[in-house]
């Protein structure tokens, strides 16, 4: 009996990229990649590795699982591209994961209430908050982009803290606030392949031609050319 879909799944949205197979929700083998070379440079021979250790065609892939952000802009890009390929290439599902909901599913059992942050630059934060139902989590309300002072005045004070933007701004947190273990703060596989596989099993695809990066703001590049054109 087969066990699930056979699934490559791609995170790349922070600075430790991750790529790794799994059939169903068992995860088979993973390959971190590179952090002192672009996830674009590392990320094809990675898969093919992956694939070749597990004796898989890309051809025999059923579901492609990617992080969609919010996160690092050169990442997203190329882990996003990359799954949109691979799915038109082979027909096989695109799902797209937020990675925000990955970061908030490891935290702790104990933990009710949840605020995920990452950098956006200019001492903003991309902010999300989660609340817990059983043993999921629902967003308390949408993603957003907030000057780190704000949040510090009006966040919720019985919420933990978790998210890839507490290496920067964890300092700046009263002492007395929860946080997340520093190991469960970044995107896992086992995370994404949790989330992944069950938009896989309630039959939600996303369109290759559709699927974009979460990123509610233009990159650095894109605002130095827009500022330039004014």
């Amino acid at each position: 009996m087969s066990e699930g879909p056979r699934a490559l799944l791609l995170e790349t949205s922070g600075r430790r990229g991750v790529v790794a197979l799994a059939a169903g929700a068992r995860l088979l083998a993973s390959r971190a990649l590179d952090e002192s070379r672009r996830n674009a440079r590392d990320l094809a021979p990675a898969v093919a590795e992956l694939l070749a250790g597990a004796g898989w065609k890309a051809r025999q892939l059923e579901a492609v699982y990617v992080s969609l952000g919010p996160g690092s802009y050169t990442g997203l890009r190329v882990g996003v591209m990359s799954a949109k390929a691979l799915a038109y290439a082979t027909g096989c599902a695109l799902i797209g994961v937020e990675t925000f909901g990955a970061v908030a599913r490891q935290a702790p059992a104990v933990t009710e209430r949840l605020d995920v942050i990452a950098d956006a630059q200019k001492d903003n934060v991309y902010l999300q908050g989660f609340v817990r139902e059983g043993d999921a989590w629902r967003p308390a309300g949408p993603l957003t982009i907030t000057p780190l002072a704000d949040w510090l005045a009006r966040r919720d004070p019985a919420a933990a803290v978790s998210g890839p933007g507490l290496a920067k701004y964890g300092d700046r947190l009263p002492a007395d606030v929860p946080r997340v273990p520093a190991e469960l703060r970044e995107p896992g596989a086992e995370s994404l392949l949790a989330l992944g596989l069950a938009r896989y099993n309630a039959d939600e695809r996303d369109d290759p031609f559709a699927l974009g990066p979460i990123y509610l703001r233009p990159s650095s590049a894109e605002e130095q050319w827009q500022a330039r054109s004014l």
